[in-house]
């Protein structure tokens, strides 16, 4: 019988990433006995990996900022971008609970968040900003608070760190992207900070100073701790147990044995998309069809989706991912997302070809997407090259590959992937492309951005664009000729940072059954929930900002509580 339970709780969140903390914050707040299982054996989920940037239009923090946003011209800016199927309702549900969520967040936590100025990206669409505002980032976070869960917390991803170990800030990456005065003073500060951690690091490579992701998902799991509120680490949902039109509780997983897991008010499944199984990819996903390269984590294997659909949940946008370009290196568990390097100047990306096929300074979504259409129709994107002279080479980084290293001091596996050679039709070669078609490529490319000009693709002229640009470039800041040999290129990926199409919720973030009504005591949130960008991605945050939203929303919903 369905009422044997093991153990009772009132609320049980499948998942750790920041959607799933912050539910269970709530929850908590609310006064519910909240129970968080996670199927890895790190903490933090994707969440933990990313640069924690939360999309929030209307918020506390861009009004101190100076920036009087308007919620009407947000929705109408996400209704445009995001799928006809996605219903309104949840869109607005969206825009209307994205500010008191984080105003809440800010007000109950030591996470703190600041407005930036950093363009939609899609800015000069009917309701988007140029001037930013709705992007906000976290602050640093001292991860001496959390104790021993520290050491059990994810790493951030290679791309969202230095070294692969030591963690920045955005506005510490644009100070040692252009170094500019005093940069060498404040990485030699970071890595003596990092280094003598001591007796710390004798035992852990991780550093303690969280940053992004980390810090976001660090400041919430303080405050869980605060409250008693447990965290089971190796323990994956099982199944869902369902009672007629309601679900009552679930089987774990746990300590090596199934654990019944009664609920008396809700199970929220938090657990991430399908981004590393191979087999939902292949029947859901076919433009994006490597697991391997996803920047997903490598627990995000779609369980929580097909728990629901097993009781009778529908699914939606299952086609959909969060899209992006991405470097591959031998041996690396997951691709790294490529997003600054290809606005800055001095570099190209072409097709297997050696022509040019797109701006490469569009937002990674618009740019996997292309990518991997372009994959589709013409088999000829997968790989693409980023390819770049020397005066690049010795300024900025591409992906894993750094600046003022030396060649020959670069990691084994990256040497393995980058081709380098005196002259662009010696480069070609090296690549498998026509020599020919690629020196005429670069030629056409050199003339126009001599000018500062891209009449092919119109690189550098959308605000997004020119905020990864190099501002001392002009008249173009993401555009300059590729002139000074030796010329390189490294191999990019029509990959993703996650899938999103998921289970179908309505605007509670409750999941609907079969017949197109809610199923009493189910919510889904992040990547275990359809979108409400629908295939879209239209600022940075806008997977983290919904999916602590609508675990703000669900926890609200269920406890009752005005927390």
């Amino acid at each position: 019988m369905s009422q044997n339970w093991d153990k009772e709780v009132d609320v049980l969140v499948v998942g750790s990433g920041a959607g799933g903390l912050l539910t269970a914050l709530v929850a908590s707040k609310n006064n519910a006995d909240v129970l968080i299982v996670e199927k890895d054996k790190l903490w933090g989920g994707t969440s933990a990996t990313s640069g924690g940037g939360i999309w929030i239009p209307g918020s506390d923090l861009a009004r101190a900022a100076g920036f009087e946003d308007n919620l009407d011209e947000a929705f109408t800016y996400l209704r445009a971008l995001s799928a006809d199927n996605v219903p309104d309702a949840n869109i607005q549900a969206y825009v209307d609970n994205a500010a008191p969520m984080l105003r809440w967040v800010t007000d109950n936590t030591q996470v703190q968040y600041d407005a930036v100025p950093y363009p939609d990206y899609h800015a000069e669409n009917p309701g988007g900003s140029t001037r930013g505002f709705r992007t906000h980032l976290p602050r640093t976070f001292d991860g001496k608070q959390l104790g021993a869960d520290i050491r059990t917390q994810r790493f951030p991803s290679p791309a969202a760190s230095l070294f692969g170990f030591l963690q920045w800030t955005f506005a510490e990456t644009n100070e040692l992207l252009y170094r500019s005065k005093g940069w060498f003073t404040h990485l030699t500060i970071n890595m003596a900070r990092y280094w003598l951690d001591l007796p710390f690091r004798f035992t852990s490579g991780k550093d303690r100073r969280l940053t992004l992701g980390n810090s976001l998902t660090g400041g919430l799991r303080l405050a869980l701790n605060e409250r008693n509120v447990p965290l089971w680490l190796e323990s994956p949902l099982t199944e869902l147990v369902r009672d007629g039109d309601k679900v009552t509780g679930a089987v774990i997983t746990h300590n090596g044995k199934p654990m019944r897991i009664g609920v008396r008010k809700g199970v929220v499944l938090a657990a991430g998309g399908f981004d590393r199984n191979q087999a939902m990819r292949d029947e859901n996903a076919p433009l994006y069809p490597t697991a391997k390269i996803s920047g997903g984590v490598t627990s995000n294997t779609g369980d929580s989706i097909r728990a629901g659909q097993a009781i009778g949940a529908k699914t939606m946008n299952m086609q959909s991912t969060w899209a992006a370009p991405v470097f591959y290196i031998p041996g690396e568990d997951r691709g790294r997302l490529c997003t600054i390097e290809r606005a800055l100047p001095g570099c190209i990306m072409v097709n297997q070809k050696g022509e040019r096929y797109l701006n490469e300074a569009a937002s990674y979504h618009v740019t996997g997407q292309l990518m991997a259409k372009r994959e589709h129709e013409h088999g000829d994107a997968s790989p693409s090259w980023m390819v770049f002279d020397y005066r690049y080479r010795h300024q900025f980084p591409m992906g894993p590959l750094y600046p003022l290293i030396p060649d020959w001091a670069q990691r084994g596996d990256v040497k393995l992937v980058l081709k380098k050679a005196k002259t662009i039709e010696e480069l070609a070669e090296q690549m498998g492309v026509d020599p020919t078609r690629l020196s005429a490529t670069i030629a056409h490319f050199n003339e126009h951005a001599a000018k500062g000009e891209d009449p092919d693709f119109h690189r550098g002229e959308a605000a997004y664009d020119k905020m990864y640009g190099d501002q001392r470039n002009q008249p173009n800041p993401c555009l300059r000729p590729l002139t000074d040999a030796p010329f390189y290129a490294m191999p990019v990926y029509p990959g993703d940072i996650g899938t999103n199409g998921g289970l179908l919720t309505n605007a509670k973030a409750q999941v609907i059954g079969d017949n197109g009504q809610p199923i009493q005591g189910l919510y889904a949130v992040g990547n275990n929930a359809a979108s409400a960008m629908g295939e879209s991605y239209p600022g940075a945050g806008v997977t983290l900002g919904p999916a602590m939203t609508f675990g703000y929303i669900a926890a609200r919903d269920m406890t009752g509580g005005n927390e």
